[in-house]
């Protein structure tokens, strides 16, 4: 004979009854409102580390929706031996809060470094655990995107001083130059256009600093599609012809509020870079769009605080980018190619910094991304065109 038992089901969140009130002081919200208002990522498990509750911040930052994660254990996402079990199993042994830092959280569908995790007791849910989660890859992104401004900030003043102590007096050199070929001998002339073609050469590399320099960017909604489309057919024309190309877009993705040639630019430069990374044979280059809330970054001498939900990547299966660079990646002169200026990613940072964008990179051999955030248009902008993929009639995806 056998026999069965029922699951016991454990009460839900709720708050302790309310002691009584003073008159007219409204009851306080229950347990599940106050963790769902919480900016930082919050969850609850059971004693089988189950997702009994997540908020909003613990979506994204798991990356999956509530529906989906309660009910899920946390070995679904996380390999048994992280160090955020070690820190759930301390909590229901001491039956006391436990705080765990500098957490790497790594898996096939998450990859979180510098995280701070804060786990306590919870005595309605007999084995429960609150946990706190605090991401520190946000802040360190910030960090970088601050330190990546001001090295263009810091190429834009170069530019400017260029442009002024060495342009000026470099085209009256020159023209000196061509003077003195005229009345010249032979051997003279020789020296004279040795003299004008140094002078091009400088005034050249001056121009290309130029390219920092601070101007005014016209910004306006712009369908991304359709730029990413174009830096397709640019890539599969030229450099990246001899590669395999993939692409996966969101067709419900909203206008970015940009410049389109910066765009271009932009996203030409990092195709690129991913084309000239990949072995020629097996090389994979991957284009993508996605929606996330993502997070909201101050704008400095002003309370307003910017949404960049919108999120377009460029990915590669090259060998990843040495550990040593990757801190200093987007600052001026930093490069791993031969015979390479290192200016290519700086322009990049700044030209993502005009349009009021973040990007970041994420590398390790066989995978490399570079992700940018990208803003929304302001509410009443005209709205760009419908896109039409190349060749397609009736348009779309």
């Amino acid at each position: 004979m056998t026999t069965s038992t029922i699951p016991r089901r454990e009460p839900p969140l709720r708050a302790v009854p309310p002691a009584r009130l003073p008159r007219g002081l409204m009851p306080a919200p229950d347990a599940a409102a106050i963790l769902s208002a919480l900016p930082m990522p919050a969850a609850v498990l059971d004693a089988e580390d189950r997702f009994r509750f997540v908020n909003t911040a613990a979506e994204l930052f798991f990356k999956l929706s509530s529906t989906t994660l309660v009910g899920m254990r946390l070995a679904e996402i996380l390999p048994s031996d992280s160090r955020l079990f070690a820190l759930l199993h301390q909590v229901r042994a001491h039956d006391a809060p436990v705080s765990d830092h500098d957490m790497h959280l790594e898996s096939p569908r998450l990859r979180r470094t510098g995280v701070a995790a804060h786990g306590a007791p919870l005595p309605e849910l007999p084995g429960g655990v609150v946990l706190m989660l605090n991401d520190g890859s946000t802040a360190a992104k910030l960090d970088r995107q601050m330190n990546f401004m001001g090295a263009a900030r810091g190429a834009s003043a170069m530019a400017a001083m260029l442009a002024h102590e060495v342009k000026n007096p470099l085209s009256g050199i020159r023209g000196a130059a061509q003077l003195l070929e005229q009345g010249a001998n032979e051997n003279d002339r020789e020296l004279c256009q040795l003299i004008q073609d140094e002078a091009d050469r400088i005034r050249n590399l001056v121009d290309r600093m130029d390219m920092f320099s601070e101007r005014p960017v016209e910004r306006h909604a712009v369908n991304i599609h359709q730029v990413l489309e174009h830096v397709r057919r640019v890539a599969q024309t030229g450099f990246a012809a001899h590669l395999r190309l993939l692409e996966e877009y969101d067709p419900s993705l909203p206008a970015v509020w940009a410049n389109r040639d910066q765009l271009v630019q932009i996203l030409l430069n990092l195709v690129k870079n991913a084309a000239e990374a990949v072995d020629p044979v097996s090389g994979e280059l991957h284009l993508s769009t996605a929606f996330h809330h993502g997070v909201r970054i101050a704008i400095p001498g002003s309370r307003e605080r910017v949404h960049l939900p919108l999120t377009v990547s460029v990915r590669d299966n090259g060998p990843g980018i040495p550990e040593e660079i990757r801190a200093t990646l987007f600052e001026p002169f930093v490069t791993t190619k031969p015979g390479g200026q290192g200016l290519g990613l700086a322009l990049v940072a700044k030209l993502v910094a005009d349009v009021g964008g973040l990007i970041e990179c994420d590398s390790r051999p066989g995978r490399t991304v570079f992700r940018l955030s990208l803003p929304m248009p302001p509410a009443g902008s005209e709205p760009p065109g419908p896109w039409r993929r190349a060749g397609s009639p009736n348009g779309g995806y």
